[in-house]
């Protein structure tokens, strides 16, 4: 299963550059459903958190990472910076060996943990980012299908840890939904 993630996230980043590429010039400060953060916002979190995946990937701490990626990663480009930190990210995983740990904020973890958690937030982020920007909304559904099971089997311990916004009620079949819905986004 974990092969899996390593083998989606390539065209995870690809679907979410795609995105980023299509926000329209004026939408940047517009809202998300990630209450806090505007587009932009949106767009500066996945920066940041690829701008990291060399580092953890290469088995550096977050000690020895730094700060160097907190506050406006993006700058006056957020198109530009996405592509520079996606490209990094995209050749660190592709030299990869997943049978390494790192230690993360929430503690040492297998790096396939950190691929699951990388192509969650990709998926779910694109449509957080396509939602806030006036995109069409669908979404990848091997995608989907792979980071709903993660979802439903980590849920609980990611509540816990308070990365995650409370689960949402649906009666939705639709996996995406049932996707967004766990994950706090009301579809």
């Amino acid at each position: 299963m974990t092969t899996l993630a390593l083998q989606l996230i390539p065209d995870a980043i690809d679907r979410f550059g795609a995105r980023v590429h299509a926000v329209d010039g004026h939408r940047w400060n517009d809202p998300t459903p990630c209450t806090e953060w505007t587009v932009r916002d949106l767009v500066n979190h996945l920066v940041g958190e690829h701008l990291w995946v060399p580092h953890l990937l290469a088995g550096e701490s977050l000690e020895q990472v730094g700060d160097r990626y907190d506050g406006d990663v993006v700058g006056a480009d957020p198109v530009g910076a996405w592509d520079e930190a996606a490209e990094r990210s995209l050749a660190a995983w592709k030299s990869t060996d997943l049978s390494a740990t790192a230690r993360f904020s929430f503690g040492e973890a297998p790096l396939t943990v950190y691929a699951d958690q990388i192509l969650v937030d990709l998926t779910v982020h694109e449509w957080d980012l396509a939602r806030g920007s006036g995109q069409p909304e669908s979404l990848d559904p091997t995608a989907v299908d792979y980071c709903l099971a993660y979802a439903r089997a980590n849920a609980e311990r990611a509540a816990g840890l308070g990365i995650i916004a409370a689960p949402v009620r649906t009666t939705s079949t639709d996996p995406a939904v049932q996707l967004l819905s766990l994950l706090g986004r009301a579809v």
